[in-house]
């Protein structure tokens, strides 16, 4: 996905809001801003927002002298999900389809994502995600909610590649992937997290501490950017995203990163900022799972035996 005009504005809200966390003087918070000021001129439109944004998180790093400056609050977020995990496990068994209720589960846990909302109570979040009346767990139009999809190909594949997104989210995923490996217990799984911090994204002690290693194998993508550049990824990572029979990608900025890469990918997010719902042509806060498979190659078609339709 291209960067899109609206998506300046949020790049300096980023910007202030981590250098805030940082803990350095206003000055420096100004300075901030003033390097992230001289580097919009020279960002080509074409590219997409998560690469944009690893040079305003370079920027960041290098004027703070701050490499991780959501560190506590990752960590804060993987206790405050984990604390949650028994009761998220109890909705799952107790649902009629449990792996749509793992799957809704799973997306629900994207709104954890401090790059889009800047500031975040996890712990009310969490109380949205588990109150019965919520709405924020629904089924969405089949036009954005390809389960049937989703269901098939996860029965015809063999290797799955589950792109991490955010820390806290990882125990929502582990909620997915336990059920997937519970009914399908042939299936390898591999879990891929960032090689190095970039706003909350996962890393490999998130996805550790979340319970994840368990039933998966967990590898770093080799980006710091927060969606999976496929340029800069590292060419073990390439290797297997090329050869996964499936490829599940968690958040938007895995969407932004990967919305038109030549492969078959299952896109797992919420819809919660204007110029991604404008994309998706779907509304603010939409449970989004999109099946993308333009430009499918042969190699893909015969390792699934045939498309999976919705």
């Amino acid at each position: 996905m291209k960067t899109y005009l609206e998506c300046i504005p949020c790049f300096f809200k980023q910007a202030l809001e981590a250098a805030r966390l940082s803990g350095v003087s206003g000055k420096t918070q100004k300075k901030v801003l003033d390097e992230v000021a001289l580097c919009i001129p020279g960002f080509p439109f074409t590219s997409s927002p998560p690469e944009m944004a690893r040079i305003i998180y370079g920027v960041i790093k290098k004027t703070t002298g701050n490499g991780d400056p959501y560190l506590k609050i990752k960590e804060e977020s993987n206790k405050l999900a984990l604390s949650v995990y028994p009761r998220l496990k109890k909705k799952v068994e107790h649902s009629r389809d449990s792996l749509l209720t793992a799957v809704e589960l799973a997306i629900a846990g994207n709104i954890i994502d401090y790059g889009v909302k800047n500031t975040l109570n996890v712990e009310e979040e969490l109380k949205r995600i588990l109150d019965k009346e919520d709405k924020v767990i629904r089924k969405e139009n089949k036009s954005i909610f390809n389960y049937k999809s989703f269901r098939s190909a996860l029965k015809r594949s063999n290797t799955i590649l589950y792109l991490a997104d955010n820390a806290g989210e990882v125990v929502f995923d582990r909620i997915l992937i336990e059920e997937i490996k519970e009914t399908h217990r042939d299936k390898k799984i591999i879990y891929a997290v960032k090689e190095k911090p970039v706003i909350n994204d996962a890393l490999r002690e998130d996805a550790v501490s979340a319970g994840i290693g368990e039933k998966t194998t967990i590898i770093s993508s080799g980006v710091d950017t927060p969606g999976t550049v496929l340029s800069l990824c590292s060419k073990k990572f390439l290797k297997i995203f090329k050869r996964a029979d499936m490829v599940i990608s968690k958040g938007q900025g895995n969407f932004e990163a990967l919305s038109d890469c030549k492969r078959p990918v299952f896109f797992l997010f919420m819809a919660k900022c204007p110029v991604i719902a404008k994309d998706v042509k779907c509304g603010l806060g939409d449970v989004i799972l999109l099946y993308k498979n333009k430009r499918i190659k042969k190699e893909y078609r015969s390792r699934l035996n045939g498309s999976p339709g919705e």
